[in-house]
């Protein structure tokens, strides 16, 4: 996995401000995007290329 130090992570819009079950997202850094749990930020990271994450984000929308 690349260098994540220049990561920059955001929760979704749609979570909400008191914490609860959250994932970040960073989609900052070429070739890449980067999913972890907000709770547990030094916890493990999945990487995705961008066009399998789209796929995903796509396929979510559409249920």
């Amino acid at each position: 996995m690349s260098d994540l130090l220049g990561a920059a992570w955001r929760k979704s819009t749609r979570s909400g401000s008191s914490g609860g079950d959250c994932v970040e997202i960073a989609d900052n850094l070429p070739g890449v995007v980067y999913v972890r749990d907000s709770k547990d930020v030094s916890g493990p990271v999945l990487a995705f290329e961008p066009a399998a994450w789209r796929a995903f984000l796509e396929r979510i929308k559409a249920q």
